[in-house]
């Protein structure tokens, strides 16, 4: 960890400790955004990091983050194995061609993308989370894969379908090859999430058929259906997939991305008023089941559509995974194109503040927000997402807050001043402080932490420099904790 140094010669200036109030009581109610996901997904399968380099990539990624930190972004999804590949340092599995152009091939200069997004993501205040494809061990695109890739080491472990390989998900060893690559990744990274987007079982292709009958007829006598059968596979390894995480790090938060239509009405009296694909009958994802049974620690359903689409209503599908979704945190994936393509961005914000089970967004994709498709950025940095936003809390995880920062001072530096605190006490990782929230109310400003308006800065660090022109007032600190649970504040006047 890089340090910082201040100078030597330090002058102590006025301090006055308030003590410590509990943030959930002091002022205002929340009005409803202090606590949002506000998240973005960073992808590498359509090639955009392919043979750039180390520093072009960097410098990309830098702007990237630093435009989204700006846009009110808190979160970052970042795709780190595309086809049974990796985009970090990995023994299980070969270096990505998304980040080298060939497969196997190490980065020159060497370095690991995934450990340097953790690092810069969590300088920045944001979330973490690791983006894997469980399943697709090929893509169309492909035509070399190393030596060390599991389809070339165990090819009885996968199958082909329309130009893909596709990790066979009725395989308990291909299920299990899956569980030790995310093993490995939850214990050497400081991800704050795991997460896998909408591809199951293949989508379909006319003419094409998945050629799993025979396995079937072998294995699948319990079911009364070849998709009963598939939908119990897929299940076993969402369950396994959570037992794993939570069994290395239970603080880590694995998130599932599904498309978004569950089921047509007309398929299922429950369903939604839509016209499409499914995931139930047709990815053989059962994706209330997994919601059901706790599998999940989040859900990010990808509504890209424009409100009123004939087969696909925006409207009506919020809606529907609003009612049906509820049993843990649910967010909305949102085409950032799209949506700046049709000019619904106000109605769509306006319904994510209807719907009382909607806890933040996801954007498809960064850059997209990052170029200001449509003044869609503009438009987050300068109304919706103007302030800040603390993560969600999940308190089936823990929902025990860390206790109050210690001895906060301010001290006269060379530069300016700065505020100093000690981290609270803890043991374990549900007490340890992990961040620091930092809040400023002007000289007469009633003081309340009940939404993220006054808040200046999140950060790891136990310090923080003031503007000078931001003195005299009163600075509120907090702690988060692994799971965003937060301390009562602490204040200084200064």
């Amino acid at each position: 960890m890089k340090k910082t140094f201040f100078p030597l010669t330090l002058l102590l200036v006025s301090l006055l400790l308030t003590g410590c109030a509990s943030s959930s009581s002091v002022g205002a109610p929340d009005d409803g955004t202090k606590r949002q996901f506000r998240g973005a997904w960073i992808q590498a399968v359509n090639g955009q990091w392919t043979g750039v380099g180390r520093d072009n990539m960097q410098r990309t990624l830098t702007y990237q983050l630093d435009e989204l930190q700006k846009d009110g972004v808190n979160a970052i999804i970042f795709q780190v194995r595309p086809e049974c590949d990796a985009l970090y340092e990995s023994k299980l599995e070969p270096w990505s061609r998304f980040l080298t152009g060939q497969q196997g091939l190490a980065p020159q200069p060497y370095w690991d993308p995934l450990q340097w997004m953790v690092d810069e993501c969590h300088r920045r205040g944001m979330e973490l989370h690791a983006w894997i494809n469980p399943y697709r061990a090929k893509t169309k695109t492909t035509n070399e894969l190393a030596t060390s890739h599991v389809a070339v080491k165990h090819p009885d472990w996968v199958f082909s379908y329309d130009g893909l390989y596709i990790l066979n998900p009725a395989l308990e060893a291909s299920r299990q090859y899956t569980c030790r690559v995310v093993e490995d990744i939850v214990s050497r990274y400081d991800v704050d999430g795991l997460h896998i987007d909408d591809y199951f079982y293949p989508y379909p292709v006319a003419g094409q058929q998945i050629p799993d009958t025979q396995l079937y007829q072998q294995t699948g006598g319990a079911f009364a259906s070849i998709g009963d059968w598939r939908r119990h596979n897929v299940d076993l390894l969402i369950r396994d997939l959570h037992k794993t995480i939570h069994r290395v790090k239970p603080w880590v938060k694995f998130g599932v991305s599904p498309f978004g239509i569950y089921r047509n009405k007309k398929n299922d009296p429950n369903g939604s008023l839509t016209n499409g694909l499914q995931n139930y009958d047709d990815l053989y994802a059962d994706v209330l089941t997994w919601l059901e049974n706790g599998w999940v620690d989040y859900l990010v359903p990808q509504l890209y559509w424009e409100i009123g689409n004939k087969a696909a209503d925006y409207k009506e599908l919020i809606q529907w995974w609003n009612r049906y979704a509820a049993q843990r945190p649910l967010y909305i994936g949102e085409d950032v194109e799209r949506t700046a393509k049709f000019g619904d961005m106000a109605q769509k914000m306006q319904l994510h503040e209807q719907m009382k089970n909607v806890g933040g967004t996801v954007l498809w994709y960064a850059k997209a927000a990052v170029d200001n498709v449509g003044g869609y950025g503009t438009q987050l940095r300068n109304s919706y997402w103007r302030t800040m936003a603390l993560q969600p809390r999940m308190d089936f995880i823990d929902g025990i807050a860390p206790k109050p920062i210690r001895k906060p001072k301010v001290i006269e530096t060379g530069e300016g001043p700065v505020i100093f605190w000690k981290a609270p006490k803890g043991n374990g990782w549900k007490n340890e402080a992990v961040k620091y929230v930092v809040y400023r109310f002007r000289q007469g400003e009633p003081i309340h932490i009940a939404n993220t308006s006054h808040i200046i800065a999140t950060t790891t660090n136990t310090f923080l420099r003031i503007s000078p022109d931001r003195a005299m007032a009163t600075y509120v600190i907090t702690a988060l904790d692994r799971m965003g649970n937060e301390s009562e504040g602490c204040s200084v006047v200064f």
